[in-house]
């Protein structure tokens, strides 16, 4: 067990292509599901819900912005978009009874699923929200890669091991 234990987030920035610091939001990352088959036969009691090795389903990630301006709308432009979350996350050393920061990154390639302009009323943000369809998720913890998901190159990354590289191989894709 680790020394170091999660506290809280601190603080994000979006960045758009890594250079393009985006708005004021807030981030739901994406949901990593591996899709499952029912197998049933001889030997078998019943059916059995087998995950598919290093398969990745479908992925959205959802940002809430302030208002229907500026990058929200730019976010709607049908093409694909590299966002950057650059997160201050801070610990807890147990050991040292003293707390500390962990620069935490995740990186997406996401083509825009729906827009929310959200709600006009006085005294309040509008809530506006987008919805994206995610192709590429990766994130990092100072520095080291925890995880990469990319769905169009066939890769499902987990600390370190590449669950898809046997796949790969046997399509002759190496």
């Amino acid at each position: 067990m680790s020394n170091k234990q999660p506290a809280a987030y601190i603080n994000l920035e979006i960045y758009e292509d890594s250079i393009n610091l985006l708005g004021v939001a807030k981030v739901q990352l994406p949901a990593i599901a591996f899709p499952c088959v029912n197998i049933s036969g001889a030997g078998m009691m019943g059916e059995m819900e087998v995950p598919l090795y290093g398969m990745v389903s479908n992925m959205t990630t959802n940002i809430n912005w302030l208002t229907p301006h500026g990058d929200a709308v730019k976010l709607m432009s049908p093409k694909k978009h590299q966002l950057d979350m650059r997160v201050a996350e801070e610990f807890w050393d147990v050991e040292q009874a003293d707390v500390g920061v962990w620069a935490d990154k995740y990186v997406m390639i996401v083509r825009p699923k729906t827009t929310d302009p959200g709600t006009v009323a006085p005294m309040g943000s509008a809530d506006t929200s987008g919805e994206y369809v995610v192709y590429y998720f990766a994130a990092y913890r100072n520095g080291e890669q925890l995880w990469e998901i990319d769905k169009r190159n066939m890769k499902c990354v987990i600390m370190g091991v590449d669950y898809m590289a046997d796949v790969r191989k046997a399509l002759g894709k190496q």
